[in-house]
């Protein structure tokens, strides 16, 4: 499984977007499983979505979930305080709050592997230390 943030899913659904092409065949050679992200990266998707290609966007945002393609994690109560930390550490980038659910749902899955736009990726540490691998 791999962690996906908001840019590649938005991509993914609007062909206008200018990273589609992009976005398309890197999931094409990503191993057979559901991509997961966090509902703060949902949040942000359905908006960017929604402005982007309105409604017909959103339901396709909706049926990657409802077919599985989709899994959204949830930000456990106890994380809460490691994704304040974190957005603190890196204010100066800044972090933002799907970025901080997603190095979260790193450390507490496992997960190294992210698939994103997002060349902060590249500078975020994860509590020991180590670095998430970024897809594509």
């Amino acid at each position: 499984m791999i962690l996906v943030d908001t840019g590649p899913i938005v991509a993914l659904l609007d062909r206008n977007d200018s990273n589609h092409s992009r976005c398309v065949e890197t999931a094409a050679v990503l191993p057979v499983a559901p991509l997961l992200t966090s509902w703060p990266c949902l949040t942000e998707a359905m908006y960017l979505i929604g402005r982007g290609t309105g409604a017909p966007g959103q339901e396709s945002l909706w049926s990657m979930i409802q077919d599985g393609l989709l899994k959204l994690l949830n930000v456990e109560p106890d994380q809460v305080s490691r994704m304040a930390e974190l957005m603190r550490q890196y204010r100066d980038l800044p972090m933002d709050i799907a970025d901080a659910a997603l190095v979260v749902a790193a450390e507490s899955t496992g997960i190294r592997q992210v698939f994103t736009l997002d060349g902060h990726f590249r500078i975020y540490r994860l509590k020991d230390g180590s670095v998430l691998e970024v897809v594509p």
